[in-house]
Formats: structure tokens, C-alpha cells, sequence
């Protein structure tokens, strides 16, 4: 996919605003226990797109939000990316050593902080995300809603669920209809939560938050998709990460099942219906638009 210039721009500006915000949102490094302090900033400012919570901002945008409840949450759907990643690294699950380009978490500071920097990470999302009662007292039934979201998509029922599965499944044949389960889960219940978090804070109907539910679900999917193609096309240079790991670690992906061609078929249907959902909506933001099919369509 071919990207404009203004688009770049845009979209790395909207990139160092959301650095600000996990700056501004990380707890001080302070008392006996500030190592974990440094280790959870190390892994939540370790770079990357920044996808979830710009789409919650462009979500809230598509709305017309207004309110300061938003950057907590901003804050807190980052904080449980990087928790699950942070995880994923380890050696009792990928054991990768370079994740965004640079060593991970569990290599530089060892197995057992790479597990309590995501624990804390996690707690920590909560803790910050509840903080958008004080930014705004007024809001708090849709705040309320916006954290049982969170809560639900990041659960057991959610992204948690989709790894045990996906944990359970290494090593075996797996059909279409379990593997589409698990990048629902895994992948798409976080992108769902943070777009659906976007809507809520925004002002959306009950019906409008269902359909951003569906954008977002066609969204992860094909980002789900897109990944696994990425395994097998690209560089370990280019993702910053290692290619082939799911090979290495005997995964069945979309890619294994139905062969690359149908997995870039299926790619374009996902993306054509979550943008085809997204002109449904009454508000516009061409840049949401933009951001949906450059992820999905990304080369790295």
C-alpha cells in the first residue's frame, strides 16, 4: 500500500503524543522495590505503532469525545499490550530475544523480572486507567462501561483466553474454525477494547459501539493474518523481531493451513468489511480510515 507523505506525518506526530502520555502515566522510580519501575518503562517505551491506543483516539475522535478520561485509558490499553508481550517473550512460551528491534524484556533483566514487570504492567494498566474517574468525575457510567470493556477483552474471555489456547494447540494440527477462535482472542479482543473504549468515551450508541466491535474484530483478524505472512515474506531486519518463529515453535498459523495466496485473500475481505462497517458510522475521520487498512496492509 502506497502512503502520503501528509499521512507519514500525521501519523508520527499522533506517535510522539502517545509517547507523551505513557511518559506522563509511568509510575516514578522510587523505594526498594524501583527496579521494577525501570523495567516496566523499559519494556512500555520500547517503541512500535502505538496501534491500540491511537485507535482508541481516532475512534473517540470519530465520535467528537471531549473528555480527559481518554488519555488514562490511552495509557492503560498500551500498558496491557506490552504485559502480554513481555510474556509472550519469555522462554516458557516464544522465548524470543529481540522484540521492536532491541533485546527483550526477560533477556536484559532475566526470566523473573521479565515475569513481575508484566505482572505489573497489568495491575498498573488498571490502576491508571481507573484514574480517568478523577480527570472526569461527571463520566462515570461511561467510564464504568469503558473498564468493564478493558477488564472483559483483556480476560479470560478475551486476549488470556486466546493465549491459553493457542499455548494448548503448539504442536498440533489445528482446524480453521479454532485458529480463527484464537486470533479473535488473542489478537482482536485488545484492538476491540481499545476501538470500543474510543466509542464509549466518545458518546456512541449502544448499536454504534457494536458495530465498531465488528471493525475491530475484521481489523485483528486480518492484522493477525497479515503477521503470519510477515513470518514467512520478511526480514528479521525489517520486523525487528525474529521471522520464522512460528515454524520454530511448530504453530499452525493461516499461512501453514491455507497457503500464503489464500492468506492474502483473506486479508483483503477482512479489511474491504471493516472499512465498508466504518463508512456506516455518522462521523468521519479519514485518517482512522487510512490507519485501519495501512495496518493491516503494513510490511512490517
Amino acid at each position: 500500500m502506497s502512503l502520503t507523505n501528509d499521512f507519514k506525518i500525521l501519523r508520527e506526530k499522533k506517535i510522539r503524543e502517545i509517547e507523551n502520555v505513557l511518559q506522563e502515566y509511568l509510575p516514578k522510580q522510587r523505594g526498594r522495590q524501583k527496579i521494577i519501575m525501570e523495567v516496566m518503562g523499559y519494556s512500555l517505551l520500547a517503541g512500535g505503532k502505538r496501534l491500540r491506543p491511537m485507535l482508541m483516539k481516532e475512534t473517540y475522535r470519530l465520535f467528537g469525545g471531549s473528555s480527559e478520561a481518554l488519555k488514562p485509558f490511552m495509557a492503560a490499553i498500551e500498558m496491557i499490550h506490552t504485559y502480554s508481550l513481555v510474556h509472550d517473550d519469555l522462554p516458557a512460551m516464544d522465548n524470543d530475544d529481540y522484540r521492536r528491534g532491541r533485546k527483550t524484556t526477560h533477556v536484559v533483566y532475566g526470566e523473573d523480572m521479565g515475569i513481575l514487570a508484566g505482572d505489573a504492567l497489568l495491575n498498573y494498566a488498571f490502576e491508571t486507567a481507573f484514574k480517568a474517574f478523577t480527570a472526569e468525575p461527571q463520566d462515570s457510567l461511561l467510564i464504568g462501561r469503558a473498564l468493564g470493556v478493558l477488564g472483559e477483552k483483556a480476560g479470560i474471555y478475551g486476549m488470556i483466553g486466546g493465549q491459553v489456547i493457542d499455548v494448548k494447540e503448539t504442536g498440533c494440527a489445528v482446524s480453521k474454525e479454532v485458529l480463527y477462535t484464537i486470533y479473535e482472542l488473542k489478537t482482536s479482543a485488545l484492538i476491540e477494547a481499545a476501538m470500543m473504549i474510543g466509542a464509549i468515551l466518545g458518546g456512541a450508541s449502544q448499536e454504534e459501539v457494536k458495530t465498531v466491535e465488528k471493525i475491530a474484530k475484521n481489523v485483528g483478524i486480518a492484522f493477525q493474518i497479515q503477521d503470519d505472512i510477515l513470518d514467512v515474506t520478511s526480514t528479521s531486519d525489517i520486523l525487528g523481531k525474529p521471522v520464522h518463529s512460528d515454524e520454530k515453535n511448530e504453530k499452525t498459523t493461516y499461512v501453514t493451513l491455507l497457503g500464503l495466496n489464500e492468506a492474502k485473500k483473506a486479508v483483503e475481505k477482512k479489511s474491504c468489511e471493516a472499512v465498508s462497517l466504518l463508512k456506516k458510522l455518522p462521523g468521519k475521520n479519514a485518517f482512522l480510515e487510512e490507519l485501519l487498512l495501512e495496518l493491516i496492509h503494513r510490511d512490517r
